[in-house]
């Protein structure tokens, strides 16, 4: 900001308090325009940082609800698989008989050890965060995004803590060899199956929290 002084002679009291009123006014009007500079900036960083914010978060749920779909065929899978194996069990099946009727359930497909978990990206966050134009948003919109990325962050440490405490993934490889080379063991298997039926319980209650959150971040109501 620049202000030039009067050069001309100031004979009065009220040339005084003419050129004074002008320097204050033209103060007044540089820091207003450059307020309003900065306002109109800062609107400008926090709604691109919204759209992309918003864009990522679709396409996060997107990634939740293709997920979702498959873990939820997946687990209906297993369940048959688990259901038919224990009532064997509770039946006194041999484990030739038991073995089997693995191999039907299996050759009649569906059947599937793998989970599925979307990919969740938080890089226009971080950079809405880094470049401050996030604190220049609506706080209750600020608030919506931040509890979206924080429920990701949280599902995805949960999905690790289960996966540690439900799964073992040297006994899943055997049996899976097992099963290819026609050499199952049907408790074996049917404790490894069970693993994975109570995994995907977990991953898919994880999935639908975070489907909440991120559709609450967007503003829009939960999909029946």
């Amino acid at each position: 900001m620049h202000l030039e002084l009067p050069k001309a002679r100031l004979d009065s009291l009220k040339d005084f308090l003419k050129h004074y009123l002008m320097i204050v006014l033209s103060i007044l009007t540089a820091l207003g325009l450059e307020a309003w500079i900065e306002h109109a900036h800062h609107r400008h960083a926090a709604e691109t940082a919204s759209a992309q914010i918003e864009g990522e978060i679709r396409a996060n749920l997107d990634g939740v609800r293709s997920a979702l779909a498959q873990d939820t065929r997946r687990a209906k899978a297993l369940a048959t698989v688990r259901v038919a194996l224990e009532e064997d069990l509770k039946a006194g099946k041999p484990d030739a008989a038991m073995a089997a009727h693995i191999r039907e359930l299996v050759a009649a497909g569906g059947f599937n050890l793998n989970l599925r978990w979307p990919t969740l990206r938080q890089e226009a966050w971080d950079v809405a965060v880094a470049n401050q134009s996030a604190s220049w948003m609506d706080p209750a919109r600020m608030r919506r995004y931040s509890v979206a990325y924080a429920s990701q962050r949280d599902v995805i440490a949960s999905l690790g803590a289960n996966l540690s405490l439900v799964m073992n993934g040297p006994r899943m490889i055997d049996t899976m060899t097992d099963l290819r080379t026609g050499n199952v063991q049907p408790r074996e298997f049917l404790h490894v199956v069970s693993q994975m039926a109570v995994m995907l319980d977990q991953a898919e209650d994880n999935l639908r929290t975070l489907e909440q959150h991120l559709q609450a971040a967007l503003g829009t109501t939960p999909e029946a």
